[in-house]
């Protein structure tokens, strides 16, 4: 059974940090790309970060370069979203997600079609 097990969310005041982790299971881990997506209420799901678990190749959306560090674990079949200098904007649940080609290039949660884990929920407030 195919499991990606997204945690670490929480609330946090402005400039705050906090470390998301996807642990997967059931599939060959470096066969796929993980990417992290988030989506905030009202608005469409986007793309935040993805790690080719192959050669540790990294993308970023635009809104956290400089401030999100993406991580794989590939013992431990497990990626890491390290979060910092944290902004309102930020607010969103946040999932993680696996798919093939283990190389690609978007960000659209819309090729991104194979698996997806349950939302961990980011809440950054003063």
């Amino acid at each position: 059974e195919v499991q990606l097990q997204a945690s670490g969310g929480g609330s946090v005041q402005p400039g705050g940090s906090l470390r998301l982790s996807c642990a997967a299971s059931g599939f060959t881990f470096a066969d796929y790309a993980i990417g992290w997506f988030r989506q905030a209420p009202g608005k469409e799901r986007e793309g935040v970060s993805s790690i080719n678990t192959r050669d540790g190749s990294t993308r970023y959306a635009d809104s956290v370069k400089g401030r999100f560090t993406i991580s794989s674990d590939n013992a431990k079949n497990t990626v890491y979203l390290e979060m910092n200098s944290l902004k309102p904007e930020d607010t969103a649940a946040y999932y993680c997600a696996a798919t093939t080609p283990v190389n690609i290039a978007s960000l659209k949660a819309v090729f991104w079609s194979d698996y997806w884990g349950q939302g961990t929920l980011v809440t950054v407030s003063s």
